[in-house]
């Protein structure tokens, strides 16, 4: 193999995970590796799909060559999701964002906004006090959320992301899968995600049962590609499963329900976080099951047992807390003489 014809000689990164699940941020604002062309996040997001960002082409855009390079091995992995920072759509947020995976691309992520919260903070984009909160404003192709980065004693602890309003799509869906009919939940919230009780499939949601609810998640995923309620009315950028979140019900906490999940999304990538968007679908379906209360919060497990806190507000809005650390800051370089220098896949 040889380098893509657009591939740069060198990327900067900087690497954070938020509840186990990685979050690779590359800034274009101050190191421009490649075009984003487009006069919003949502115009840059369509531009980046259409050029071959999800799509089979086998020649893509120069943004995607970029995400290739940093997603496949050996500079990622099958797990490894990041974001390109972008300006915003105007002054009234902090910066933009791209977000990106190992199939493409995708409209959410709350795991990469919390992420990004506490980036912002850390590299002093964001002026933040020693101790208090200060609120980080992104606009993203979903639209604009916010991270709320919570400080003490000069140390983050914790990043609260608001979320786009989310919203049902449809309930209790019949689906066949290899283990049985599922009935499916649909909601939007920045993405489009489908809920499934793991215990009507015969599943637990631990490590061990992965390779099924992997399956199985992408058996969902392509039987509902052109299932009505997937489509969102600002149009195809939004519409289409983007994941299937299989949970189990845990014993309920003093303050409200406690679920664990793992959500299977793009081509049957694992989120190892409680999926942040993900928690924001889940929390619309528990508030028009009457399951959330007023003041009360939604304790969401993920697969490795790290843990986000969700509520839900008015008007569709939800709030998802989680904690993300700083990883490693690296320069990614491309060697010419190199036959893997365009990485691979296993």
């Amino acid at each position: 193999m040889t380098p893509p014809p657009t591939a740069p000689t060198g990327v900067r990164a900087t690497d954070y995970h938020t509840a186990g699940e990685p979050f690779r941020i590359v800034d274009l604002t101050t190191d421009p590796v490649a075009p984003a062309p487009g006069d919003t996040v949502a115009e840059r997001c369509a531009t980046v799909i259409g050029a071959g960002g999800s799509g089979t082409a086998p020649r893509r855009g120069p943004l995607d060559d970029v995400r290739r390079l940093l997603v496949q091995e050996p500079r990622g992995h099958a797990g490894m999701y990041g974001g390109f920072v972008v300006p915003p759509d105007d002054d009234g947020a902090h910066f933009g964002v791209l977000f990106w995976h190992k199939d493409g691309w995708s409209t959410a992520c709350g795991h990469g906004t919390i992420a990004l919260g506490a980036w912002a903070v850390d590299t002093g984009r964001v002026a933040a006090p020693a101790d208090g909160d200060v609120e980080v404003r992104i606009d993203v192709p979903s639209g604009r959320v916010a991270a709320t980065v919570h400080r003490t004693a000069g140390r983050t602890t914790g990043v609260t992301f608001r979320n786009v309003p989310a919203r049902v799509g449809a309930r209790k869906v019949p689906v066949a899968t290899t283990l049985g009919v599922a009935e499916v939940d649909i909601a939007h919230a920045g993405a489009c995600y489908a809920s499934v009780a793991a215990r009507d499939l015969g599943l637990t949601v631990d490590r061990a049962r992965l390779p099924e609810l992997v399956r199985v998640g992408r058996e969902i995923r392509s039987a509902l590609a052109t299932y009505p309620a997937t489509w969102h009315p600002d149009g195809p950028l939004l519409s289409g499963v983007y994941g299937v979140i299989l949970h189990e019900e845990l014993r309920d906490t003093p303050f409200g329900p406690h679920q664990r999940n793992v959500t299977v999304f793009a081509d049957g990538q694992v989120d190892r976080s409680p999926c942040g968007s993900g928690t924001s679908a889940r929390l619309a379906l528990l508030a028009e099951d009457g399951r959330l209360g007023a003041g009360e919060d939604l304790l969401h497990e993920s697969v490795v047992g790290t843990v986000f806190t969700g509520r839900a507000l008015a008007g569709g809005v939800t709030e998802v807390t989680g904690t993300a650390y700083r990883t490693g800051e690296h320069l990614f370089t491309v060697d010419p003489h190199d036959a893997l220098a365009a990485g691979f896949t296993l």
